[in-house]
């Protein structure tokens, strides 16, 4: 579904990611795991053609990143993207105008789901409701691949928990989801893929299980023996 050959990325020389080829399967569910900075965002920017390599190639079913993929990949920054005097009513029409996949009904079911009024103002949201409010956006898409960077991060135990289910029922509907962590305790409990990300190199990936399997560890385990 998605191959990435030799991408490379640098800013003002500096390079955010190096020599990352990577093939990620229909219906996966993959966790894109790394401390801040290992060039997790930017790879993911890549893919939905918000930046250009520097280097390398990616394809999307066999098509190039352009105008075209866009249309079927939905993309969750870990930046806020809405106006502040937008309400929840608002980023839906705000969504529908831009993107023809755009679902309404599944959004106000997830608004609702998530804790959150059609009414609610952006401005006024915490930022646990504010990922939340990103959150049924970008997943009211019914787009063929799923990037959602952070999408755990700022938020409590029990919102996590509605934020995964969520996330689980668009996967059971065999789309590819690629989530950004550092949590990765949490994402453990589901995930198909795990990619470790280091100073914008793949260090280690794999189907979770067989990398259980090879290395005698969990995913946690593996994390911290990469990272510490």
């Amino acid at each position: 579904m998605l191959e990435c050959r030799n991408l490379e990325k640098k800013y003002l020389g500096k390079i955010a990611v190096r020599d990352i080829s990577l093939s990620i399967g229909e219906g996966r569910v993959c966790a894109l795991l790394g401390p801040n900075g290992s060039g997790k965002t930017t790879w993911m920017k890549m893919v939905s053609g918000l930046i250009a390599p520097n280097a390398g190639t990616i394809t999307f079913f066999g098509q190039p990143i352009g105008k075209e993929t866009k249309k079927h990949i939905a993309y969750m920054s870990t930046e806020p993207f809405f106006y502040s005097y937008m309400t929840a009513k608002d980023v839906g029409k705000y969504y529908k105008d831009f993107f023809e996949d755009f679902d309404m009904e599944k959004y106000v079911n997830l608004v609702e789901r998530l804790g959150l009024r059609m009414q609610d103002k952006a401005k006024t949201l915490s930022s646990g409701l504010a990922a939340k409010l990103k959150l049924a956006a970008t997943l009211a898409r019914r787009a063929s691949l799923y990037l959602l960077d952070e999408p755990l991060n700022g938020i409590d135990i029990i919102a996590r928990e509605q934020i995964i289910e969520a996330v689980m029922e668009v996967a059971d509907k065999n789309a590819t989801i690629v989530m950004s962590s550092h949590l990765v305790d949490e994402l453990e409990k589901f995930i198909d893929d795990a990619v470790f990300v280091k100073e914008g190199s793949i260090v280690l990936s794999g189907e979770a299980e067989m990398l259980r399997n090879q290395h005698g560890k969990t995913i946690v385990e593996l994390y911290k023996e990469i990272y510490a």
